[in-house]
């Protein structure tokens, strides 16, 4: 794949986590910049995606901030973004995440990004889009969701192809060779149908 000009990050917004993840948030950022890819994210100032975020904007790069109104207060919208969207909803803003970028990379996070993640790997699925979906496994945060993707493809819930709807990676070192082995997108966008 050639370089995406945008990647949606799906993160937490709790500071109250292991150093190891806040450092990779804060790589993840910077790398992004230094490499021209404008960040989508979710709008907060706090927690990873802060960091994220900050990092970014530090490293002279773009960021697009998408916030629902009703947890705009709660995630502290980041005001010092390049835009900052403020919708109506959670599926206006998972909606504009899909929409506005060309890959997606999940960083340690709560349900908040377990839901984001799960939303845009069934979106894939169903061919509703096909842009690369790379799990970063910082200290095996992500290896309990390996093995229940595993475990319902061995239930019968999921295909095997399934397995290949998302890359995993144990570093940010690492995301960008594996976005860099992406297919180009064969699927059209296709969210006006959600």
């Amino acid at each position: 794949m050639k370089a995406p000009g945008s990647v949606c990050v799906y993160c937490g917004s709790s500071s109250r986590v292991a150093d190891s993840y806040k450092e990779a948030a804060h790589a993840l950022g910077a790398g992004l910049a230094e490499r021209g890819i404008r960040v989508v994210y979710g709008g907060g100032r706090v927690g990873l995606m802060g960091i994220l975020a900050d990092a970014a904007l530090a490293a002279g790069g773009q960021v697009v901030g998408i916030i629902p109104e009703h947890i705009q207060s709660l995630e502290v919208e980041h005001i010092g973004l390049t835009e900052l969207h403020v919708v109506d909803s959670m599926h206006t803003r998972k909606r504009m995440m899909v929409d506005r970028s060309d890959a997606f990379l999940v960083l340690p996070g709560g349900l908040g990004t377990l839901d984001e993640t799960f939303e845009v790997l069934t979106w894939r699925q169903l061919r509703l889009h096909d842009k690369p979906i790379v799990v970063v496994n910082v200290d095996g945060y992500w290896d309990p969701l390996v093995t229940l993707v595993d475990r319902m493809t061995d239930a019968g819930f999921c295909r095997p192809e399934n397995r290949g709807l998302f890359t995993v990676v144990d570093s940010v070192a690492d995301v960008w060779d594996a976005l860099a082995r992406q297919p180009e997108p064969a699927v059209p966008p296709a969210t006006g149908r959600l």
